[in-house]
């Protein structure tokens, strides 16, 4: 049996939404998906680790990527550089493998551009209170950066639209369950089974044959 190319799904949603937690949750859950490592300007946070969170790296550097086409797509987000990378990416899924790339709007109307593809998934919290109280207790940001990240919230928000589907992130198991349900249904769409079960599709479309076969052996 022909395992076929992996899917592409792009995971948007405001800071503070449970994004990355959730999509740990899958991939340590899922077999035959994972998540991108994107690279990044933005300081290492202290209990980050670089090539496990992100790639850690200066301007100059990315900017040299960006120059080289090596990114699928980068974009701005808070005032520091995100991008992923393409031959990482392109080299996965040709082995069968699932990516997940957790990204912004920006990046996510990129990626929909170049694979038409993929499927899209924005990540919505319960409340914006709960965002805030969420931004607070993780303790990751200054004060101006958390309301920097609330006001982008109706930025982001807006895009909503341009995905294919909207989890709501109120109980993070009914979230985990309805991701997980949206990627089993993805590797069910007729051109990934198409591809997985070509031989068997080959057969069966020629049953004339298998017909003319049976007719001689009688």
């Amino acid at each position: 049996m022909k395992k076929g190319t992996g899917n592409l799904y792009v995971i948007a949603a405001p800071s503070g939404t449970g994004k990355t937690s959730l999509v740990k949750a899958i991939v340590e859950t899922m077999p035959d998906i994972t998540v991108s490592i994107s690279h990044t300007t933005r300081k290492k946070r202290p209990a980050e680790v670089h090539g496990l969170n992100y790639y850690f790296i200066e301007e100059a550097e990315f900017q040299s990527m960006i120059a080289n086409n090596e990114f699928l797509e980068h974009a701005v987000v808070f005032d520091n550089l995100y991008g992923t990378s393409r031959k990482w990416a392109e080299e996965t899924l040709a082995r069968g493998i699932d990516v997940i790339l957790e990204i912004d709007w920006q990046g996510a109307q990129q990626i929909q551009h170049l694979f038409p593809d993929c499927i899209s998934i924005f990540i919505l919290p319960p409340s914006l209170q709960t965002l805030a109280d969420r931004l607070l207790h993780r303790n990751q940001d200054s004060s101006g950066v958390i309301q920097q990240r609330l006001a982008d919230v109706r930025e982001a928000t807006s895009h909503i639209h341009e995905f294919t589907y909207v989890v709501m992130n109120d109980n993070f198991a009914k979230a985990k369950h309805d991701l997980i349900t949206i990627i089993e249904a993805g590797r069910l769409l007729q051109r990934c089974q198409s591809e997985k079960y070509a031989p068997l599709l080959e057969e069966l479309t020629h049953i004339k044959n298998l017909s003319a076969a049976s007719e001689d052996h009688n």
